[in-house]
């Protein structure tokens, strides 16, 4: 009997869960998807979409009176032997250019923060919808029983806060675990209530069944109420996470190469997010099924030189790391990089010092890496000064169809039917780019 009740026990745990590992709707390589999460809205003209007309023209009126031209501040080379211009902002990244594929066409519905966030991680702004994230564990459910399938590091506390990794009306077994706030550094984030100092693991084991008898007669008297099966889930995933966590969490075990290489140190300004991304690293080998990783604030309506070059100086050697970790690893094949932010920026500016950008909508850029793209390659463009995508346009929903589809996710087919409807991610829209499918 008592064996009898631990396998049933793994059994709800693992196979028996809403969390179990599903095959994917076709195969495919990306088994997972790391967001590379820059908050604010990079300028694609100083990083990934080359404008030589727009440098020729820095100093000269834009299009709406009072604005001018603001050239790029960077220098631009062609990198690898693919040809793919980078600029020298992200000198890092740029050594990867073989592996990434930049999306220049892309476009979205609104110019301000909260609400292009909020399409950018749910498809939607105008109603509360579940993220990226929660349809992927969904979709695929998690690899490892042990850990959340869905982690945000350092997520914003503002511009739609826990909106952007919730499970809305999905279950709520597929909501995102996040991992400190953008205003706490990872070295110091934790997961509250990992560790008990009073109880041992059997009494917990013991207690927690109590509880969870009490949560399943509760839930068979409304078996429609996902919220109480949420609850049910989460406390069994709290109880195994004890002690897989904290070792993936542990960066001491790595070399202090390795910790140099991601540009983790006292004082770096780079060691912030160089933690987030060698964490990413772990959690991709442990089967973490989606982790995002948010940076600061690339927001610069003023001092765009010196704003643009910090945001790159604490982010760029990290995920140049990552990238080549993951690769060294033969981890990149299977993993899906994305980079960028909710929106472009500007080419003018109203300032009379000429040095700022403001937000984008219409145009910019953002790119993937791994995971089944084309490396060293460009899809789509905005015009020859960077205003608007005019070439190959991709709107988020397209973004998000092809995310699912390196996924092997159709994502017409990933539905759910809530209050009547069948609701998906991309709602009724969404193309995939198949141009960009290795």
């Amino acid at each position: 009997m008592l064996a009898l009740a631990d396998l049933c026990q793994a059994n709800a745990a693992e196979g028996g869960s809403r969390l179990a590992s599903k095959p994917p709707h076709f195969p495919t390589r990306a088994k997972r998807l790391i967001f590379l999460h820059m908050r604010g809205g990079p300028a694609h003209m100083d990083t990934f979409d080359y404008k030589p007309e727009l440098n020729k023209q820095d100093g000269k009126p834009g299009r709406s009176k009072n604005r001018k031209l603001v050239g790029s501040r960077w220098n631009w080379e062609q990198r690898g032997e693919s040809g793919l211009w980078v600029s020298d902002l992200v000198p890092h990244m740029a050594k990867h250019a073989d592996d990434i594929c930049v999306l220049s066409g892309l476009h979205t519905d609104s110019a301000n923060h909260t609400p292009a966030m909020l399409q950018l991680h749910t498809g939607n702004f105008a109603f509360t919808r579940p993220s990226l994230g929660a349809w992927m564990m969904y979709g695929l459910g998690t690899e490892n029983a042990n850990l959340p399938g869905f982690v945000s590091m350092s997520p914003p506390i503002i511009n739609g806060g826990a909106k952007n990794y919730s499970s809305a009306f999905l279950p709520a077994v597929y909501q995102g675990t996040a991992i400190g706030d953008i205003k706490t550094p990872i070295k110091n984030a934790q997961i509250g209530n990992l560790k008990n100092p009073r109880l041992s693991s059997t009494k917990q084991r013991r207690q927690l069944d109590f509880i969870q008898s009490l949560n399943r007669n509760l839930s068979d008297s409304d078996p429609a109420d996902s919220q109480l099966e949420g609850v049910i889930e989460s406390y069994e995933l709290a109880f195994r996470m004890q002690t897989e966590l904290p070792r993936v969490m542990d960066l001491t075990k790595e070399t202090a190469a390795t910790q140099t290489a991601y540009g983790i140190g006292n004082g770096k300004p780079s060691d912030n997010f160089g933690r987030q991304c060698l964490l990413a690293r772990r959690m991709a080998e442990s089967g973490v099924r989606y982790i995002e990783l948010c940076d600061e604030f690339w927001d610069q309506h003023g001092t765009l030189k010196k704003g643009h070059g910090a945001r790159a100086a604490a982010t760029d050697q990290p995920i140049g790391a990552l990238l080549a970790d993951l690769k060294q690893r033969g981890l990149l094949d299977e993993t899906l990089v994305l980079w960028g932010g909710e929106f472009g920026r500007t080419p003018d500016t109203a300032r009379k010092d000429n040095d700022g950008r403001d937000h984008n909508a219409k145009g910019y850029s953002m790119y993937l890496a791994g995971g089944g793209v084309k490396g060293g390659f460009k899809f789509g463009g905005t015009d020859e000064l960077g205003y608007e995508a005019v070439e190959n346009r991709m709107h988020l929903h397209d973004l998000h169809a092809t995310v699912l589809h390196l996924l092997g996710l159709d994502h017409e087919r990933l539905t759910y039917r809530y209050a009547g409807r069948d609701f998906r991610l991309t709602d009724v829209h969404g193309k995939v780019a198949k141009e960009i499918v290795a």
